[in-house]
């Protein structure tokens, strides 16, 4: 059971504003391809607004939190997600999308704009691929915010949060920087890579030499075109953009019984056992150890807690201690 301080944190939390659309600057990602193959936008109005551009952004901050906007084809988090749709449909989205709450589209600190990603509800095991082209959530406790059609399809839109993974789709998502950029796409590339550079060249000066007696002299071979090193013949055909639909899969999830706040990891263990002892107030908390690479770390965990309505307001207290890399996990 939960002492009285999670109780007054509890009284005292409130439902924050999602999805803020502040200007970030613009990033390009740009590369020598290597097939290039040409990317048709969608026309189909039934799905999501890319955006008029493809945006990364420098770090920010919000309510005294900073974010670090960034390109993470590794990114994969287990956390709450919410949903937003009244109040801003029709506006513009972050990176100029207009946002429409009856299409599937979300929200995202860090991510890039636009981009792919996989959520999956883990209480029910729905899972749909979504287009992120705004910044959001800005509540401590959240990772994601659904358009109000995807919490509809997640089967979440009732209950309002939902616990979710959201993972990183890196080829939808190199699709839609090229579509939204203008470029061409590299199917299959996780790399790209230019030609070397040619070997100088030194000027060579030579005369004609009459062949030695006796010898005949044949006609030369005919000369036949030469080709660039390096070059590489590719059939140009249209890439159709990647499928934005509302399918659903249904993915098997086991039943959600473990759930922890990490307030963090530390390289030193009397760090993990002072943040142990600051947390102690608010619940169970343990100290792990943990291997990687050669380095030990300490990690700090409040739980298991099996209500996840408690989780919440405890993770933003934990946050507001002053762990702001604070997250619940999932086990």
């Amino acid at each position: 059971m939960l002492r009285s301080p999670l109780k007054a944190v509890a009284v005292l939390f409130l439902p924050l504003l999602v999805a803020g659309c502040a200007e970030l600057q613009f990033l390009s990602a740009a590369g020598t391809e290597v097939s290039r193959i040409e990317a048709t936008p969608p026309a189909d109005p039934s799905r999501p607004d890319l955006g008029d551009r493809y945006k990364v952004g420098d770090p920010y901050q919000i309510n005294g939190i900073w974010y670090y906007p960034a390109e993470d084809d590794d990114y994969v988090e287990e956390g709450i997600a919410s949903w937003y749709g009244p109040g801003f449909h029709g506006r513009d989205t972050a990176n100029g999308a207009t946002f429409d709450e009856n299409l599937v589209s979300a929200a995202h600190r860090t991510l890039p704009m636009p981009s792919m990603v996989r959520v999956t509800n883990l209480e029910n095991g729905r899972s749909i691929r979504v287009v992120v082209n705004d910044r959001g959530p800005f509540a401590h406790s959240r990772i994601i915010d659904m358009s109000r059609r995807g919490a509809q399809l997640l089967g979440f839109e009732t209950q309002g949060t939902a616990l979710v993974r959201v993972e990183f789709l890196v080829e939808e998502s190199r699709q839609l920087a090229a579509i939204i950029n203008g470029e061409t796409y590299v199917a299959g590339a996780s790399e790209v890579s230019q030609l070397p550079e040619a070997a100088p060249t030194l000027a060579v000066d030579g005369e004609d030499l009459d062949a030695p007696p006796g010898v005949a002299i044949s006609s030369p071979p005919p000369e036949e075109p030469r080709r660039q090193i390096g070059a590489v013949d590719v059939e140009r055909a249209p890439v159709e953009a990647p499928v934005l639909d509302e399918s659903v899969q249904q993915i098997p999830v086991d039943p959600v019984t473990s759930v922890f706040i990490q307030a963090g990891a530390f390289g030193q263990y009397h760090n993990a056992n002072r943040a142990r002892v600051l947390l102690s107030s608010y619940g169970p908390v343990v100290v792990e150890e943990i291997t990687r690479s050669d380095t030990p770390l300490f990690r700090v965990r409040l739980g298991p807690f099996e209500d996840r309505a408690t989780v919440e307001p405890l993770l933003v207290a934990v946050i507001e201690a002053g762990y702001s890399d604070a997250q619940i996990i999932v086990d």
